[in-house]
């Protein structure tokens, strides 16, 4: 069973496997950890990763990167607008009404949805780690931004379905990257101590992410989470492209932002100079070559110069700080240690304004760029069966207060009531009950839109179905159950009826709440808290029980409200009848629409594999050309005659020629047949080549063979003695002794004719061998 962690970028990905005892992250084909989020799509194939990466600017219409913060949105959401500005490719509004991608592949207009495209991503990373571990890869752990909301959620495990694999849990960015920190602590406070306050910062390239966590031995607990979901590295490169977007105005009268390719490119070097400045103060050079209209441009910028543009940049960085402390009660003098990855942290005024407000050295023990992908390979193993992990529980939150809304027939209005309040423990489960006749709506949103980065706060609708009154009218109590899973998504994962039998027996009182007054309203059923916040699962989420946390204490009073008032009645027996639930989600891809795009990625997946092939097999041709080439100028140039080399080396250019002109685009089995008929012709040539190389072999081993056997000890004391001027050993007159015999030039056979085939063949040989050994073995006896 496979156990990696996927750590989806919004400018590269990691993978992390556990394997040998502990976790690696593992190289693509380009030896590389690092595996860009980026897809190119051409007319006979598509590129993933690194190949799609150095098409950027090529084929800057039809390669797709920075769709990760598009995810669960619609065309007209104020981000997704303000992004296609920016953007290369074309956004276009689907039938669904959300963002999608418009490129040409296979020659022909296509839209793919967010999802698609990230899935597409995913059967690349999902590839990598299968050549790294030799088998299949199925279950994994991918992490997402601590900050997206449930509609965001539900599109990414989309795209794990896509790409074929078991997403076990979706975690946060912040939650892996503390597990990565806390599982390999040995000095942990116990249980019954104070825990140990650590805050881990993440600024990546497109957003910025605070957590502060509490560690005891074994257990890790996220307090609160702040954020700035626009404020990352890429921010910091536009401020450079901005800058030099006006000088080269000015100075060389360029309109760059007009044209996509001058601009992609002054993106590229942009950043490669802010990565410079974080290491060298004075001024650095940037000289861009033939950047637009043939026209080569240079230009100076100081770390001094950068840090004056992004004042507004820096001041947005102490805010989530503050605020994840007046979120957790802490006190800066609470905080053990300040942990910071991201690769935008490495700019030395983004770690002096982190450290200038903790008051305290910042920590870099975590590796910046994969702590992460550790991290999910970690929860991945803890998850899996396969592995066993050192006991430890994590204990996740709700970043936003999660309502229900209904319908209420008392009141003959809408109720609601807020269910999981901001930083609620998650995993966690709730048991909501309910007095109705009739199937009712329940409406899931999140209570504070303005914290949300997300423009629509609705959640889901949730139809709670088949309820009926009981046998004498009166209201049925319904319960219901609503989740926030392991994956931070909000559910109505059950509901059941309690239906109510009188018996004939001896009557005795019911018990009813005395506070109740009205009917048809809601209570929460308070049970007993466990008293470990969370239990992980091992197998799969399917198996709550065992991560489940109930609402309230046992001592707690029930809120129970519109019951009827207290009566005698007839002993009763209760049942309890599941019922079915519809979900309207806000945002989820249809069943039917999902199988869809599975067997879609299915066809292009065949087809980049026969493109592949048909490219292998071409350039199988174009080496052995080349191969067989520089044999005939080399070790092939004296087993052949000057007729047949130059009539091979015809062929061969020919073969080249027709490569670049007609062969250039034929099907995979041309290839073939050519390689083949060029094969045919080579045959005899490397046969006898073959055939000789193993005569000399044979040879060598024959005459080392019949001096250890015939050679008398006087003949190895000769074979010793060395000339004291030259320092030579002195080889005696003898027939016997081995050099003797090479020297003579012995079964010299392939000075005749050797180009000539069967001249003298290997079975030929092992016959004289074996006679030449047979007589001087008799002739040794005697």
């Amino acid at each position: 069973m496979s156990v990696v962690g996927i750590d989806l970028g919004f400018q590269g990905c990691y993978v992390a496997v556990a394997r040998a005892g502990g976790i690696e992250t593992i190289a693509n084909e380009y030896s590389d950890r690092c595996t860009p989020s980026c897809i190119s799509f051409g007319p006979k194939n598509r590129s993933i990763g690194a190949a799609a990466k150095s098409q950027v600017i090529s084929n800057a219409k039809n390669t797709v990167q920075g769709f990760k913060r598009f995810h669960g949105r619609a065309f007209s959401d104020p981000f997704v607008q303000t992004e296609k500005a920016n953007l290369a490719y074309e956004l276009v509004q689907l039938p669904t009404g959300s963002a999608g991608i418009k490129v040409m592949y296979m020659e022909e207009e296509r839209n793919f949805t967010v999802e698609q495209i990230m899935g597409m991503l995913l059967t690349k990373l999902k590839e990598t780690a299968e050549n790294a571990l030799k088998k299949p890869v199925l279950d994994c752990v991918v992490s997402v931004p601590c900050f997206y909301t449930d509609a965001e959620r539900r599109s990414v495990m989309d795209a794990t379905q896509i790409a074929g694999l078991n997403c076990l849990k979706l975690i946060n960015e912040t939650t892996a990257v503390a597990l990565a920190y806390g599982i390999y602590k040995q000095d942990l406070p116990a249980l019954e101590e104070k825990p140990r306050n650590v805050v881990f910062v993440d600024m990546g390239h497109s957003a910025y992410q605070v957590s502060v966590c509490a560690f005891n031995k074994g257990k890790l607990k996220v307090l609160a989470t702040a954020f700035d979901a626009t404020l990352g590295g890429r921010k910091f490169d536009e401020m450079l492209v901005g800058y030099f977007c006006e000088e080269f105005g000015k100075k060389y009268k360029l309109d760059i932002k007009t044209k996509i390719r001058p601009l992609l490119r002054l993106h590229q070097e942009c950043e490669k100079l802010k990565k410079l400045m974080s290491a060298n103060a004075s001024d650095l050079p940037m000289n861009i070559e033939c950047f637009m209209n043939d026209i080569d441009v240079s230009g100076t910028m100081n770390r001094s110069e950068f840090l004056e543009m992004c004042d507004g940049l820096l001041a947005r960085v102490e805010p989530p700080l503050r605020s994840v402390l007046e979120q957790a009660k802490l006190k800066k003098e609470d905080i053990y240690a300040v942990e910071i990855i991201g690769g935008a942290t490495r700019i030395p005024a983004v770690k002096e304004k982190i450290s200038k407000f903790f008051g305290k050295e910042i920590s870099t023990t975590l590796n910046a760029d994969e702590a992460v992908a550790r991290g999910c390979a970690l929860q991945c193993a803890i998850l899996s069966p396969a592995f066993k992990v050192r006991e430890f529980s994590i204990t996740d939150l709700v970043p936003y207060p999660i309502s229900l809304r209904w319908n209420s027939p008392a009141e003959e209005g809408i109720s609601d009531c807020e269910v999981f309040p901001k930083n609620h423990p998650a995993p966690f489960s709730k048991v909501l009950t309910f007095y109705r006749k009739e199937p009712f709506t329940l409406e899931a949103y999140y209570s504070s839109p303005k914290e949300l980065p997300y423009p629509d706060p609705a959640i889901a609708h949730f139809l709670v179905q088949k309820v009926t009154p009981q046998t004498d009218g009166s209201s049925s109590k319904v319960k219901v159950k609503v989740r926030v899973n392991i994956h931070g998504i909000f559910s109505v994962s059950s509901a059941s009826l309690v239906e109510v039998h009188k018996s004939d027996e001896n009557e005795e009182p019911m018990e009813t709440d005395q506070h109740a007054k009205e009917e048809e309203k809601m209570q929460i059923d308070q049970e007993e808290q466990q008293k470990t916040e969370e239990q992980q699962q091992a197998q799969t989420e399917n198996k709550t029980e065992s991560e489940e946390m109930e609402t309230s204490q046992a001592d707690s009073k029930d809120k129970k409200v519109d019951q009827p008032p207290q009566a005698k009645k007839a002993k009763v027996k209760t049942t309890t009848v599941d019922l079915p639930i519809e979900n309207q989600l806000v945002w989820q891809i249809g069943k039917d629409m999902l199988n869809l795009y599975i067997e879609n990625e299915g066809k292009m997946i065949m087809q980049d594999k026969l493109e592949k092939e048909r490219n292998d097999a071409k350039n199988a041709v174009e080496e052995y050309v080349y191969d067989m080439r520089d044999k005939l100028c080399g070790i092939y140039e004296k087993f052949v005659c000057e007729d047949d080399r130059n009539s091979f080396t015809l062929k061969l250019e020919d073969t080249e020629n027709w490569l670049y002109e007609d062969g250039e685009d034929q099907p995979k089995q041309v290839y073939i047949d050519k390689l083949t008929e060029l094969k045919v012709r080579d045959c005899p040539l490397s046969e006898t080549f073959i055939s000789h190389r193993g005569v000399h072999l044979l040879q060598h081993k024959l005459v080392l063979l019949l001096f250890a056997v015939v050679c008398t000890p006087e003949h190895w004391v000769c074979c010793r003695a060395k000339c004291p001027t030259s320092g030579k050993l002195l080889f005696p007159c003898s027939p016997w002794h081995p050099v003797y015999w090479r020297s003579q030039g012995t079964c010299n056979m392939s000075g005749a004719l050797a180009h000539a085939p069967g001249v003298c063949t290997t079975p030929f040989f092992l016959f004289f061998v074996f006679v030449f050994v047979c007589f001087f073995c008799i002739g040794s006896f005697l």
